[in-house]
């Protein structure tokens, strides 16, 4: 599948500082410590509809995350999936009589655009779920024939589960009691009250035809994959078990990231999936969550359209940190649009407060599990001493407007 066009990072002068970010899994902050070359997997959309601000908050953390270690001098291989068959789409097209593959493509591409857009440094694998079915019922083959996976009796539809239990570690992602996970996984797409079941909270990986549904023909047995078994597959095949960071919104940590990791860990015969569980917060509007079934969702596209810059939208989004849920307002919009205006007009400036003391303490709060209300205070005390010396008179640095500048695009993502 295509990713977006890439982005130019400059290289900032001075020491990057050592990435450490909280991790679900331990629930403390830990360092990240990748080798050569770092390896993230971030959990992409479901193209039943576009980007919404929900989205762009989290794309935008890991972004910071990859712009980070590319500071530090790694190289990265970011890889993300599009979950481009699954229920929400099928429901969506049938609700609007579309055809659920066109749909796909089309809300696909949108949202390469908002990223692209956004200046998101672009993953090196973009995969969908349809392309990858293949080897997903080769893996499942895998599973049901070491025991961790079987087949319901149902002589109608013979749908394939993962026995939870078979690793003896779950749970251990999210650190949920049973009760939360049977809530959620009600909630979010699980099938609890499926009968011949072992377990209600064993999870699906391959899915018998269903009259009008889509179909692939396979040794499984005519069907479509779960959810969970894709990201599983794509991560191990490009990145291996014991990659640095799994990512995504907090929604994510159970059931999607539970499974996966479950699956994935089943399949290596190793431990654990990824070294590092990160999970941004919820996005709210006006004090309630954005969500499709309330019709309250803010689209990147729709701002973009009203002539919002994207830069703006970052900033908006970098006020609250990462993890914190956090409502999108007027007013949030507004203060970013401010501070933008203000950090523009402080860099065309012809010389500036000195810059390195700032840019190393955007280093630091950045490092530090992303800091991003705190990296942007140090660039708004710097913004407002140039502007109050106009940058003139004596001690003013020709060098540091270009400087921030050039931090600010690389570690920011933000072009002033």
């Amino acid at each position: 599948m295509q990713t977006w066009s890439s982005v130019a990072v400059p290289r900032v002068p001075g020491e990057s500082r050592p990435l450490r970010l909280y991790d679900t899994a331990s629930g403390d902050i830990r360092p990240v410590s990748p080798g050569r070359i770092a390896r993230m997997y971030v959990c992409g959309i479901t193209p039943y509809d576009a980007t919404h601000l929900g989205h762009a908050a989290t794309y935008l953390a890991f972004d910071l995350v990859h712009r980070l270690w590319l500071d530090a001098g790694h190289e990265v291989h970011y890889v993300q999936n599009v979950t481009d068959i699954d229920d929400p789409l099928l429901e969506r097209a049938e609700r609007d009589q579309d055809d659920w593959v066109v749909l796909a493509m089309r809300e696909t591409a949108l949202f390469r655009e908002d990223m692209e857009a956004l200046r998101v440094v672009p993953p090196r694998d973009f995969i969908g779920a349809v392309e990858t079915i293949p080897r997903i019922v080769e893996v499942i083959g895998k599973l049901l024939a070491s025991g961790a996976a079987y087949r319901v009796d149902d002589p109608e539809y013979p749908d394939i589960y993962f026995d939870r239990s078979y690793t003896g570690r779950f749970g251990y992602e999210s650190g949920y009691d049973a009760e939360t996970m049977a809530r959620f996984f009600a909630e979010r797409g699980g099938d609890p009250e499926r009968p011949g079941k072992r377990d209600p909270l064993d999870a699906l990986l391959w899915r018998a035809q269903r009259p009008g549904e889509p179909y692939w023909e396979s040794e499984l047995g005519h069907g479509r994959p779960g959810w969970h078994i894709e990201c599983s597959v794509i991560a191990l095949d490009q990145l291996g078990v014991g990659f640095d960071v799994q990512g995504g919104g907090s929604d994510l940590a159970f059931p999607h990231h539970e499974y996966s990791a479950a699956h994935a860990e089943a399949l290596a015969g190793d431990h654990p999936f990824a070294r590092h569980y990160v999970h941004a917060g919820m996005i709210g509007l006006d004090g309630e969550k954005m969500s499709k079934s309330k019709g309250n969702l803010v689209f990147v596209s729709r701002l973009r359209a009203a002539d919002v810059e994207p830069a703006a939208i970052r900033l908006g989004l970098f006020a609250g940190h990462y993890r914190d849920d956090r409502a999108w307002t007027d007013e949030v919009l507004a203060t970013a649009q401010q501070r933008l205006a203000r950090w523009r007009e402080a860099v065309r400036l012809p010389a500036g407060p000195a810059a390195d003391d700032t840019i190393a303490r955007l280093r630091e709060h950045l490092a530090n599990d992303l800091d991003t209300p705190r990296a942007l205070a140090a660039l708004d005390a710097w913004a407002d001493e140039a502007l109050r010396g106009g940058g003139h008179g004596s001690g003013g640095d020709e060098d540091a407007p270009t400087a921030i500048r050039t931090a600010v695009d690389a570690l920011l993502g933000v072009a002033l």
